[in-house]
């Protein structure tokens, strides 16, 4: 299986968006995080957070083209096939059928949210905000309105309720909240 220092090299490569490699690195946490959590295989989980949006910068204008790219690009890579079958239902390109599928659905807007939340605050740190923050916020449609609730919501269809999927996901965060930068 690919390591994760070859991975990073990939994404430094191929994601030039700053942001955007923080959110491919809190997905990555999240993700590995609910691996934890579901008893499932934290190494493999957490590639699929981190190499979810690799062809992000070259597929933003091409939404149909968005996680296609990515398989092209690690076509020659030792990549799992369900580390790829999950990066696929992240952009749904197929079902999310799978507990990992489902979990990097439910992740992807997530992250951003979150990010969201910290960043209204004073301080724009992630050690500031809980769970009911996030959940108060979560009922504002005008907040963070790129994140889809519907797509968060689907934490259901593997046995989370919203507010535990949320306190995994902030807390997971808060762990490498250096490296995001909050």
């Amino acid at each position: 299986m690919i390591s994760r220092e070859r991975a990073m090299e990939l994404l430094k490569t191929h994601v030039k968006t700053k942001n955007l490699v923080k959110h491919c690195l809190a997905a990555e946490a999240v993700m590995r995080a609910l691996a934890r959590e579901f008893n499932e295989d934290e190494e493999k989980w957490g590639l699929a957070g981190l190499l979810h949006d690799l062809d992000y910068d070259y597929t933003k204008d091409k939404p149909e083209e968005h996680g296609l790219k990515t398989l092209e690009i690690l076509k020659d890579e030792d990549v799992p096939e369900d580390v790829l079958n999950a990066i696929l239902a992240h952009c749904e390109k197929k079902t999310p059928e799978t507990l990992m599928e489902k979990a990097l659905y439910a992740v992807d807007p997530t992250t951003g949210f979150i990010v969201a939340a910290a960043l209204i605050r004073p301080e724009k740190k992630l050690d500031v905000i809980d769970v009911d923050f996030l959940l108060r916020r979560f009922k504002e449609k005008a907040f963070a309105k790129g994140a889809s609730r519907e797509q968060m919501r689907t934490c259901e269809n593997f046995g989370l309720s919203l507010e535990k999927f949320l306190e995994i996901s902030l807390e997971a965060m808060k762990t490498i909240a250096s490296e995001l930068g909050l």
